[in-house]
């Protein structure tokens, strides 16, 4: 995703103006593109929750981590591309309908709708390239040569996609591992290419306070879906005792997860990328890689939620349990890696959650959905209480562990 500064040089009609005071808007159809991640966040959580086993959570996982890669690489190309020029409007657009394929082929992506998934997975990230490397054209040469790597990687990443595809359900987990694999890696070696070089991440001039934008608004998308998936499912519930009880906590928990993240961390984050001497190595870190786990963790959560509402009588064992008490603790690990990344501390309040879920896990067995849902619920809200009591104090040693 890096692309060399363009300061000093004439911009190209399709790039980003900068300004020196304030930062580059999120425009309407970033935001439009991003409805179809909508579709997506609710499509893997709904085959999770089809398919709650090793084997379903590892295919979910999988295409969890092909569908954040296709949103995060687009991310970083709106943050150098104008999305109000027509051309990369149109761009976009292309996207969002190869985006719907991607989306709708989700549950049989490891069944009869292999092959479709996969095609659409490559030419969302082969395409999107070379769009940039044509829309860069000679004025950067630096850029230009940047995104001949990437669509290197990309392409042969494509490779093991394709044949994916074409393989049977066994052999298809294992290409698009090293499809996966490729990708992921290529960013931690500079997109490192034969005759090409390699890049540096001070070459990457992104624009932070956009990219957090950016990340912040996805967050809000995964946390939208868990509310869509709780009103949802609760409607079509007998509103009995136990299913209003799970309802309550289901929204609680949204509203848990939205504190613990947007109170002060996104902000903070904000700022410090927005000041950071190299905002490209920040940018890769805390919103390519460590925003994965937040995302993940709510979209297990969301599961969790629809686990509760559907059988708030059930034992809380076996795979039960695993979400329930997983999603939150997925959820708190990543933030604990966010504030790490941001504050140069360990927030102690998050690690004492941590710590709660591990001993959750011990009675977890032998308790029902509801009250093992309600207990983790509890374990957010206090964690959520505790930073935000700590951090108006202004006491940030009272709430965060620092490392030298």
């Amino acid at each position: 995703m890096p692309a060399s500064t363009w300061q000093g040089e004439r911009t190209p009609d399709l790039l980003r103006p900068r300004h020196a005071a304030g930062h580059a808007r999120v425009t309407y159809i970033e935001l439009f593109f991003d409805l179809v991640f909508v579709f997506a966040v609710t499509q893997l959580s709904h085959s999770l929750l089809k398919d709650p086993t090793v084997s379903g959570a590892i295919h979910t996982l999988v295409l969890f981590l092909a569908v954040w890669w296709v949103w995060i690489y687009t991310t970083w190309v709106t943050n150098w591309l104008d999305p109000d020029k027509t051309p990369v409007r149109l761009l976009l657009v292309a996207l969002m309908l190869a985006g719907l394929v991607l989306s709708a082929s989700i549950p049989e992506a490891f069944g009869a709708k292999g092959l479709p998934y996969a095609a659409a997975h490559v030419v969302m990230q082969v395409g999107r390239s070379a769009f940039m490397i044509w829309a860069l054209g000679k004025a950067h040469p630096g850029n230009r040569r940047n995104f001949q790597r990437i669509t290197f990687w990309l392409g042969l990443a494509g490779l093991f996609w394709i044949a994916g595809g074409f393989a049977d359900e066994q052999a298809r987990l294992g290409w698009w591992s090293l499809g996966l694999a490729v990708e992921y890696i290529a960013p931690s070696v500079g997109f490192a290419t034969p005759g090409l070089g390699r890049s540096l991440s001070r070459d990457w001039d992104v624009e932070g306070a956009h990219m957090a934008e950016r990340c912040g608004l996805f967050i809000i998308i995964a946390l939208g879906e868990s509310v869509l998936v709780t009103g949802a499912t609760f409607a079509e519930l007998a509103w009995t005792p136990a299913a209003v009880a799970a309802f309550v906590l289901a929204f609680t928990s949204s509203v848990a997860l939205w504190w613990v993240y947007f109170d002060k961390g996104a902000e903070t984050a904000s700022a410090k990328i927005a000041a950071a001497a190299d905002p490209g190595r920040t940018a890769r870190l805390v919103y390519t890689y460590i925003h994965l786990l937040i995302v993940g963790g709510i979209i297990v959560s969301a599961v969790a939620d629809d686990l509760v509402l559907a059988h708030p009588n059930a034992g809380a064992e076996g795979s039960a349990m695993a979400i329930i008490l997983g999603g939150t603790a997925i959820y708190l690990s990543g933030n604990v890696l966010f504030k790490w990344a941001t504050y140069g501390r360990l927030p102690l309040s998050h690690l004492a959650g941590l710590a709660a879920l591990v001993l959750l896990a011990w009675p977890a067995p032998q308790l029902t959905t509801l009250v093992l849902g309600g207990a983790t619920t509890l374990v957010l809200v206090l964690v959520a209480v505790w930073e935000a009591i700590s951090l108006r104090r202004g006491t940030p040693a009272a709430s965060h562990f620092e490392i030298e």
